[in-house]
């Protein structure tokens, strides 16, 4: 039995400053989810959930974290719940297409956000979108695909499996046909080795965690990766900012080879309280400096590369303040 004294002391432990301080944390008692625009296993939802087992011992009041896949319209539909339906109170966050901003810039109609006033929290990882070709296509380079026509896999209109194809068809004279209605990446590449379609886009991460076999055995040849210049991993394959035979041709491709200043991010609704935005982003920066948080990401061999909300939030102005001879060009190309 515990005594007087004794229950005296745990009352005043029970009312201490940092007992206080830990029951009125912002996030005690709460649960985050992540809503992830793509389905299970590609790169967006192996990061989601890598955080997912971070993220909580960062914050104030250790919240649990979990993760539900939002796949549609490109993750498009993602960014628009996260936008307009989703709890305020930083309970709920999200991870969507890289070029979540230029869709916006681009008047897609699926948009229903505005992504200049997400809360953006920050980037775990790079962003670099590749487009392989099975080895039995006759289109094994791009140089191929202005000669013969390919099936590709599209996976959603905000997507970047779509919006390459379309954009170097209209600038270089591609001859890609897109078969649409595969929900995500992974879907994509299976319906690439079943034979369905002959092409498919997906992070370079993806493939070489997840297709190691298919590099290994030359099952598929990498034609082209959604980059500036070319990455370290792939200096023989073609970077998307080398394209284009003209001025603004090149704009055109530069301006969706930059999606990697968003890369693999993470942003809340607008709305949240600053109080709150700020745990969030200082919790999420602690954790991306976190020996078990790191070690964790290399055992699943993901990359990171981590960046602050303040500078996703940079890059997202940037884009949206798109010239507008720019705009029309590409508006053109997409029949928007």
């Amino acid at each position: 039995m515990i005594g007087r004294s004794g229950a005296l002391l745990l009352a005043a432990l029970a009312f201490s400053p940092g007992a206080r301080a830990q029951e009125d944390a912002i996030f005690a008692r709460k649960n985050i989810t992540i809503y992830v625009g793509n389905t299970a296993g590609g790169t967006y939802d192996l990061y989601a959930r890598l955080v997912s087992r971070h993220l909580g011992r960062f914050l104030p009041g250790r919240p649990g974290v979990v993760v539900e896949n939002m796949p549609g319209a490109g993750s498009l539909r993602a960014a628009n719940f996260i936008h307009g339906v989703a709890p305020k109170d930083g309970t709920a966050i999200g991870i969507v297409t890289e070029n979540v901003a230029i869709e916006q810039a681009l008047q897609n109609p699926a948009v229903q956000f505005d992504a200049s006033k997400f809360t953006w929290i920050g980037r775990v990882g790079p962003s670099n979108a590749i487009h392989a070709m099975w080895r039995t296509s006759k289109v094994q380079s791009i140089e191929d695909a202005r000669k013969y026509e390919s099936a590709l896999a599209g996976t959603g209109a905000g997507n970047l499996a779509e919006i390459i194809p379309t954009l170097l068809n209209a600038i270089l004279g591609t001859k890609f046909k897109l078969v649409r209605g595969y929900p995500a990446a992974n879907e994509a590449l299976l319906a690439m080795e079943r034979g369905e379609v002959e092409g498919a886009s997906a992070n370079w991460t993806t493939i070489k965690v997840q297709k190691k076999e298919w590099l290994a055995e030359k099952k598929v040849k990498i034609i082209l990766q959604d980059l500036p210049t070319r990455g370290p991993d792939l200096q023989d394959v073609p970077a998307l900012g080398e394209l284009g035979d003209t001025p603004d041709d090149r704009q055109l491709t530069g301006l969706y080879a930059s999606v990697g200043a968003i890369g693999r991010a993470f942003f809340g609704p607008p709305g949240v309280p600053a109080a709150t935005a700020s745990a969030l982003r200082d919790g999420y920066m602690a954790m991306t400096r976190d020996a078990d948080f790191i070690a964790d990401a290399n055992k699943t061999s993901l990359e990171l590369a981590p960046a602050p909300g303040a500078d996703l939030q940079a890059a997202v102005v940037k884009t949206l303040a798109l010239p507008d001879y720019v705009r029309a060009k590409a508006r053109a190309i997409f029949a928007r």
